[in-house]
C-alpha cells in the first residue's frame, strides 16, 4: 500500500477555527486531491491528538506548544520549518513554523511522498531561507502584467509552493498609469510610472485628495487587495513595493507651492521638470503617514514596504544621484555647505523617512518593516548606515559596494566584472561582516538572486540555466544569508510548464546539501521519466554552458531588446537614413525621447556610452567562439530525443522535449541579436574612426556578415511565432507597450527585413549632431553643423 492509498483512508481533517487562511487552503486541497472521503473538522489544537484515521493541519504559534510537543518538535532549536508524518497511531500530520511554509510542505506531501509504501514516518526540514521574497514582479505587478493569458492565481500559488514567504501585491489595474494626463505631447516620461507604484496610487490623504480619481484609485486598491487576499490563501505575507517619494504632478504645487521638494525627473527623458515633495516640511511628513496609516486600515496584513528611489520619477532632496545633481526645496540645506555635511542631511533625511513610513504600518501590523536599495544612495552610503536598525533593512546585490559600480567575476570571463543578473553568481565570504552587524540592529539585508527572465533574457520565457542558479544558492548559504530577494518574478505557470530554475530553488530550500546532480537528474526524471532524464540533463548543461558565456551587453542584455525594440529595429549601417515615416513603426514604442541618439547610434544611450568599440569587439568575439557550439549541441539533443520520444513514446516526454527545443531556439535568436547589436557597436565606430582602407574593407565585410544573420534572425523569430506550441516570448494581451511586445510582432518583424534589404548596403555614419536637431529649426539645423 502507498501513502496515496493511506491518505484516502483519512476520515477527518483537523484545523484551527481561527487558523490562518492557508490551513484550510491546504486542507480543501488535500480533500479535493486525494482525502476526497474525509470530512473537514475546526478544531482548537489544545484538543488535537495522535488518531489513526485523522490528519492534524497547522501553523505553530501561541496554543500549539502541546501539539509540537506531542510530534517531538523543539520550535527553539528548529528554526522555520516543515513538518510531515505519519505516527504509529496512524495519524497524519502537515505542520509548518510559519503560515508562508504550510503550503510549500503540501506540495512536498503530494508530489514527494504520496508514491513512497505507507509504514509511519517522520519528516522535519529545516528552510534554507527563512526569508525569501519577491521583487520586482514582472507578471504580477510590474510593466509584463499585461501578458495575455496570465493567471494571478495560479502565479501567486507557484510562489507558496516553491517556498517563498513575502511577495509585493501593489499594482496598477489598468496598463498605463494615470500620470499620462499631465504630460507634454510626446513626452515618454509618464510611462516610466507603470511600474513600482507609489502610496498615493491607491489611498489619498488630506493634503492630495482630488488629486487623481476616486474610481482610478479605487480600482488599483481593489487589485491591490485581490492580490493581497490570494498571498494569504497561500500562507505569503503581502508588501508593497513602491518607488518613493514619487512625483506628484505640478497642478500641487499651484495651491503649495512651498512643499516642492527635489527635481527628479532625467532631463534627457522629460520635456518638463518633475518635483517630489519636499520630506522636511511637516504637513508633507504628516501627509506620507497619512497615506500609509490609510492604506494599511484597508490592508492590515501588509507586512513590508519596499522602497526604490531616485529613479523613474522618484527622488529623496539633495541626494548625488539625481539626474540633475544635489538640489531640494527651501528646508533641508541652506547655501554655502560642503558636499559631505549635504550628504549627512539628506541621509538623515531619508532615514526620518523609512522609520516615519515603518511608525505609521506598526500601529496596525507590529511585524511591519520596510526595506530600500542601497544602489542609489552611493553619495550618502556612510551617515545612511546607521540608519539601517529597528525594521529598516537593505536590500543588495553586495554590501560592499558603494553605488552601482561592479565587482564579482563574471562565470567564464575573469576580466569582466558584474553586479546583478545569473551571472552574479557568487559572494564573497567579507559579505557576511556588514550582514551580522545589521542584524544585530534588528535589520536585515535580503541578497537578490536571478533565476527568471528580468535581467537575464527578456522577453523570453523559462530559459533553464540550473547550476548557475544554484551556484549564487550555494553562496548565500555560504555566507550565512537567511533573507533572499528573488528579482523579477517567478515564471508564470501556465506559460512555462518546465521551469527547472525555480525547482532549483524549490530542492535547495527543502535539501540545500543535496547535490546538485542529483537535484537536476530528480527534476529531469519528473519531468520525461527516467528512460530519457539523462538527455534532458545534457541539455540543460549545453544550455547552462552557452548562458556562462555570453558576455554582458550593458542594458540590452537586460531590458533592453523589448525597451530599445532590438528584436524589430532595422540594424543597418546608417540607421539615420532611414525616413522618419519608417522608423515610426518601432520608435513609437521606444523607450526614448525624440533627440536621443540611440536612436541612431546603438553605442549610446542619453548621455551615455552604453558599449565601447573594443568591448563590443571582444564581447561578439567571444560569443562566436564560445556561445553557438553548446547552444547547438543542447538544440540537436533535444530534437532527436524529441523525434524518439515521438515515434516511441512517451509523448509526455515528447513534449518536455518540444517546450525545451523552443526555447533553446529562441534564446539562440536573442543572443544572435545581441551579438549583431555589439558587431554594429564595432564596426560602424571602428569604420568612422580609422583612415585605414584594409580596417574599413574589413568593417563592411562584417557589418554586411551581421545584415544577413540578421533577416534570417528575423525570419527564424518569425518561423517560432508561426509553429511554436509553447509561449516562449512575453506577449501582451491589451496591445504593444513600451515595455512589451503586441500580438503584432511578425508584421513588424517583415518590416524589419523589408527596412534591411532596402538600406543594408549603405556606408556607416552616425549623425553627431542629432540630440540637438530641432523641429521647425529657424536656424536650418546650424546647431547640428556647428556641433559636428
Amino acid at each position: 500500500m502507498t501513502l496515496r492509498e493511506r491518505l484516502n483512508s483519512v476520515r477527518e481533517i483537523r484545523i484551527r477555527p481561527t487558523g490562518p487562511a492557508v490551513e484550510k487552503t491546504v486542507a480543501r486541497e488535500l480533500i479535493g486531491r486525494v482525502c476526497r472521503l474525509t470530512a473537514l473538522r475546526p478544531k482548537p489544537s489544545a484538543e488535537w491528538a495522535s488518531e489513526a484515521g485523522v490528519m492534524n493541519i497547522g501553523v505553530a504559534g501561541p496554543g500549539t506548544a502541546r501539539v509540537l510537543k506531542l510530534v517531538g518538535i523543539d520550535p527553539e532549536r528548529a528554526g522555520e520549518w516543515v513538518f510531515i508524518g505519519w505516527d504509529p497511531r496512524g495519524c497524519f500530520w502537515l505542520l509548518s513554523s510559519r503560515p508562508c511554509f504550510l503550503y510549500a510542505g503540501l506540495c512536498h506531501l503530494l508530489e514527494d511522498f504520496l508514491e513512497k509504501p505507507a509504514r509511519p514516518f517522520r519528516f522535519l526540514r529545516p528552510m534554507s531561507f527563512s526569508i525569501e521574497k519577491s521583487t520586482f514582479d514582472l507578471f504580477l505587478t510590474q510593466y509584463a502584467r499585461m501578458m495575455r493569458g496570465f493567471d494571478r492565481e495560479a502565479h501567486i500559488r507557484e510562489y507558496g509552493r516553491l517556498g517563498f514567504s513575502h511577495i509585493e501585491v501593489n499594482a496598477l489595474a489598468g496598463p498605463f498609469p494615470y500620470e499620462k494626463t499631465f504630460t507634454v505631447p510626446g513626452e515618454f516620461y509618464p510611462d516610466f510610472y507603470t511600474y513600482c507604484p507609489g502610496l498615493d496610487q491607491f489611498v489619498s490623504s488630506r493634503l492630495n485628495r482630488g488629486l487623481y480619481p476616486a474610481e482610478y484609485l479605487r480600482a488599483n486598491l481593489e487589485r491591490l487587495k485581490d492580490n493581497a487576499r490570494l498571498a494569504l490563501k497561500y500562507g505569503l505575507e503581502p508588501g508593497l513595493l513602491c518607488f518613493e517619494p514619487r512625483t506628484v504632478p505640478e497642478a500641487f504645487f499651484g495651491k503649495y507651492p512651498t512643499l516642492r521638494g527635489a527635481r527628479v525627473d532625467h532631463p534627457f527623458r522629460s520635456f518638463r521638470p518633475r518635483y517630489s515633495l519636499s520630506l522636511v516640511h511637516p504637513a508633507v511628513r504628516k501627509h506620507y503617514a497619512d497615506l500609509m496609516t490609510r492604506l494599511m486600515t484597508e490592508v492590515p496584513e501588509l507586512s513590508f514596504l519596499s522602497i526604490w528611489s531616485n529613479d523613474s520619477g522618484s527622488g529623496f532632496e539633495h541626494t548625488k544621484s539625481l539626474y540633475v545633481g544635489r538640489n531640494g526645496g527651501a528646508y533641508l540645506v541652506r547655501e554655502w555647505k560642503n558636499d559631505e555635511e549635504i550628504a549627512r542631511a539628506a541621509a538623515d533625511n531619508i532615514g526620518r523617512f523609512f522609520h516615519l513610513l515603518r511608525e505609521a504600518a506598526v500601529r496596525v501590523n507590529p511585524s511591519f518593516r520596510v526595506s530600500t536599495r542601497l544602489e542609489s544612495f552611493y553619495g550618502e552610503r556612510r551617515p545612511l548606515w546607521p540608519w539601517l536598525r529597528d525594521g529598516v533593512d537593505v536590500e543588495v546585490n553586495s554590501l560592499l559596494t558603494s553605488g552601482w559600480e561592479t565587482n564579482y567575476p563574471h562565470p567564464r570571463y575573469p576580466d569582466i566584472q558584474v553586479l546583478g543578473s545569473a551571472l552574479h553568481h557568487s559572494l564573497r565570504p567579507e559579505e557576511a561582516v556588514p550582514a551580522r552587524e545589521l542584524e544585530r540592529r534588528g535589520s536585515r539585508a535580503y541578497f537578490y538572486h536571478y533565476f527568471g527572465s528580468f535581467t537575464n533574457h527578456e522577453p523570453l520565457l523559462g530559459v533553464p540555466f540550473p547550476w548557475l542558479v544554484r551556484d549564487k544558492l550555494e553562496a548565500c548559504r555560504k555566507v550565512k544569508a537567511t533573507a533572499l530577494a528573488h528579482h523579477g518574478g517567478i515564471q508564470p505557470p501556465g506559460k512555462v510548464p518546465y521551469p527547472v530554475n525555480q525547482e532549483v530553488f524549490r530542492a535547495f530550500q527543502f535539501s540545500p546539501r543535496e547535490d546538485i546532480e542529483e537535484t537536476v537528474r530528480s527534476i529531469a526524471r519528473r519531468y520525461a521519466g527516467s528512460g530519457h532524464a539523462p538527455d534532458l540533463v545534457r541539455a540543460w548543461r549545453c544550455v547552462d554552458r552557452a548562458v556562462r558565456a555570453f558576455p554582458p551587453l550593458s542594458i540590452y542584455s537586460g531590458y533592453g531588446v523589448v525597451w530599445q525594440r532590438l528584436f524589430v529595429r532595422p540594424l543597418v549601417p546608417d540607421i539615420g537614413r532611414i525616413p522618419a515615416k519608417d522608423r515610426a513603426y518601432y520608435e513609437r514604442f521606444m523607450c526614448t525621447s525624440v533627440h536621443n541618439p540611440n536612436k541612431v547610434d546603438l553605442a549610446r544611450d542619453v548621455l551615455f556610452e552604453l558599449l565601447t568599440k573594443d568591448y563590443a569587439g571582444r564581447a561578439f568575439r567571444r560569443i562566436d567562439r564560445n556561445v553557438w557550439k553548446p547552444l547547438a549541441t543542447a538544440r540537436d539533443i533535444l530534437e532527436k530525443t524529441m523525434k524518439v520520444c515521438r515515434r516511441d513514446g512517451p509523448q509526455s516526454a515528447a513534449r518536455v522535449f518540444e517546450d525545451q527545443l523552443y526555447r533553446v531556439r529562441a534564446l539562440h535568436c536573442l543572443y544572435t541579436t545581441l551579438r549583431n547589436t555589439a558587431v554594429w557597436v564595432h564596426a560602424v565606430h571602428d569604420f568612422l574612426g580609422t583612415k585605414d582602407p584594409r580596417r574599413k574593407r574589413r568593417d563592411l565585410a562584417l557589418l554586411r556578415e551581421m545584415g544577413e544573420r540578421e533577416i534570417g534572425n528575423a525570419r527564424e523569430l518569425l518561423r517560432l511565432w508561426r509553429e511554436a506550441p509553447v509561449e516562449w516570448m512575453i506577449v501582451s494581451g491589451s496591445g504593444e507597450t513600451p515595455f512589451i511586445y503586441g500580438t503584432n510582432f511578425p508584421r513588424l518583424l517583415e518590416r524589419k527585413i523589408r527596412l534591411m534589404r532596402r538600406y543594408g548596403a549603405d556606408k556607416p555614419r552616425v549623425d553627431p549632431g542629432f540630440m540637438f536637431r530641432l523641429a521647425h529649426d529657424p536656424y536650418g539645423g546650424a546647431a547640428a553643423a556647428e556641433r559636428s
